[in-house]
Parts: structure tokens; sequence; C-alpha cells
């Protein structure tokens, strides 16, 4: 039987968002606060996905070897470090979240069974690479929060109590939305970047947030006056907003996924292919 293993790792570092051949102003109007001299820091967190064959012993590997491969390889010789000189590979294209992931790949490959690299900056920003050339995910984190209510118009309160329960409730409740938007796109050889960061996050901001932050959704959001707004529907909703602005930017919109509560959440995937590779993708999983 066939599993994936995750092994977390974690190393501190810094970089820079500097062209030489750009002048300051390019640079500034290029990258922002990231092109800050002398650069900035984060603590990254690592995660190293591998596939295998479960053994007689119930291990796909041995995860006390593949902590020190993954030390050798890549955390002893990226922490406490500056990025953009560490590696000869981040001189050419800069170290980004995705590119830094995509190199961390090419590190491994020989040494272990790669399927995935998930690389966090910080808890609201994380990149994803699966080997696909310069292909690469990037993730942005947020929340909102409003109101809802689960009644479908075209039934009565009884109706609608015995299919939403206390979500039918005439009043409504609330919930403090989390959203995680996934884009993918293929990385600059020269920013490393799959999508300009600040224009995203404004994307999602003046489309998503501020429209739907403090409202109450059946009321406040036209979609929502005859759909009901389930997370399921909300995210629905929040990918038909999004997929033509991102696609604008140059990237794709891959998932919109929506965390209701800590018990309740939904993914919706914007084409039919990205669903199927990713549910394929993870036969079985296993964190360690």
């Amino acid at each position: 039987m066939q599993c994936i293993v995750n092994r977390r790792a974690q190393f501190s570092a810094s970089h820079r968002y500097w062209l030489p051949e750009l002048s300051e102003t390019e640079n500034q109007q290029q990258f922002g606060l990231c092109s800050r001299f002398p650069g900035h820091g984060h603590n990254y967190v690592l995660f190293v996905s591998l596939l295998g064959e479960l053994d007689e012993y119930g291990m796909v590997l041995n995860l006390s070897d593949v902590k020190h491969v993954i030390k050798r390889e890549v955390t002893s010789q990226l922490d406490f470090s500056y990025l953009n000189d560490v590696w000869q590979e981040f001189q050419q294209t800069l170290p980004t979240t995705e590119n830094i992931a995509r190199v961390i790949w090419q590190k491994l490959a020989s040494h272990l069974p790669i399927v995935k690299i998930q690389l966090f900056e910080h808890p609201q920003l994380w990149a994803e690479y699966q080997g696909n050339g310069m292909e690469a995910y990037l993730t942005i984190s947020t929340h909102f929060s409003a109101a809802h209510r689960l009644a479908h118009p075209d039934l009565n309160q009884q109706e609608n109590t015995e299919i939403y329960g206390k979500c039918a409730r005439p009043n409504g409740h609330g919930h403090n939305y989390h959203l995680e938007v996934t884009v993918k796109g293929e990385i600059h050889p020269r920013t490393g970047m799959i999508v300009d960061l600040s224009a995203l996050n404004q994307a999602i901001e003046d489309l998503v947030i501020e429209p739907l932050d403090h409202t109450f959704l059946n009321k406040d959001i036209a979609y929502f006056a005859k759909v009901v707004p389930t997370a399921e529907n909300i995210a629905v909703y929040i990918s038909n907003v999004l997929q033509q602005p991102v696609r604008e930017l140059g990237a794709e919109l891959h998932k919109v996924k929506l965390i209701e509560s800590p018990n309740n959440s939904c993914e919706v995937y914007c084409t039919p292919a990205d669903s199927i590779k990713s549910a394929t993708r993870e036969p079985a999983l296993a964190q360690v």
C-alpha cells in the first residue's frame, strides 16, 4: 500500500528582492518594501511530502534518515543565511517563497521520493511545488466576519428547519471566516514570482474582504438573495469573483478554501483538472 508521509523542518533566513539591472526606482515599483537594503527575514517552515510503499515495519521511510538528509542538503545551508548569496540558483532567480520551494525540491529530489514541497514564509503566505518545471502554487490566507441564515427562499420555516436545523433560525448567526486563496502559475525566471503579490493581496481585499466583511450575507450581498449562503456557496461565489482578476495578473486561480469554523470547511477547485489531480495525488496521508 502506498502512503505519503510529511516531514517538517524549519530555518530562519533573510533575503532581498532586488535586480541590479533595474534602477532603484524600478526596483521599488516592482518589489515595494521587499527591495529595501539590506533585506528582511522570515522564520520559514518547510514540509517535505514523500511517497512510498509501506514496509513490513509499517514505515515508508526511516524518518530519522529523512531528517538528516533535509538538514544536510537544505536547512544547515539556509539557516541564518542571506538567501540571495547562499545558493547560486538565487542569483539567477530571486529567492521568493515559490522559488525557494522549487530549488529545495531540486536539492532533495535525488535523495528522497518527494511528491510535494510546501514552504511557509509566515502563517498567511505559503508556496507549494510539485516538480512540474517552473509551475508553482502560492496561497494567501486572510479572514472576514459575516452573518448568514441558511434558508431556501422557496421553502417555509418548518421545511428549512428540517434541512438546516438551527442555522435556519430567522435572525441568522455569524462566523469568523478563514479564507485561503491559492493561485498557480509559472515562476518568472528572473523575479522568481508567479504573480505580483501586492496586486493579488489588493484584489482579494477589494473584491472579497471589503465587500463581505461585517455584512449579513443574505441581505447585503445581492448574489445571496436567492442563493443559500452555505460555506460551499460562499466559496463558489469567491472563486467566481476572483477568477478573471487573477487571470489578468498573469496567474490562474487554483483553489478557494473557506473555513467556517474549526469543525467545518470546504474547498472549491477552479477547474475539473485541478480537482482530479489533487484528489489522486495523495492516496493516503500520514502526518508525522
